[in-house]
């Protein structure tokens, strides 16, 4: 699975703004008529699959709850809420 977040460079808590802005920046760079390295073509497509998902909220959300799955992101962190959303749904009850 790779990381759209890395591919633009931002943090999970991006803003909408900040993704956009990342997105124009990183294909400029990557674009393959403006970039003669050999991986260009690759780079740019990652960043616009990555720009495709984090720009449609339902996607960025559902790729957001696979990565806490698949704990991407700091483990420690992510059992902490997994066990406080338990304990809050549990008490709730």
């Amino acid at each position: 699975m790779s990381d759209h977040y890395a591919a633009l460079g931002l943090a999970p808590n991006a803003s909408l703004a900040d993704i956009k802005k990342a997105y124009r920046q990183k294909a400029s760079f990557y674009h393959p008529d403006r970039n003669d390295a050999p991986d260009a073509a690759r780079q740019f497509a990652a960043v616009q699959k990555a720009y495709e998902v984090l720009s449609d909220e339902t996607a960025r959300q559902a790729y957001d709850d696979n990565r806490r799955r698949n704990l991407l992101d700091d483990p420690l962190e992510t059992a902490q809420e997994i066990w406080r959303t338990y304990t809050h749904n549990i008490l709730a009850s």
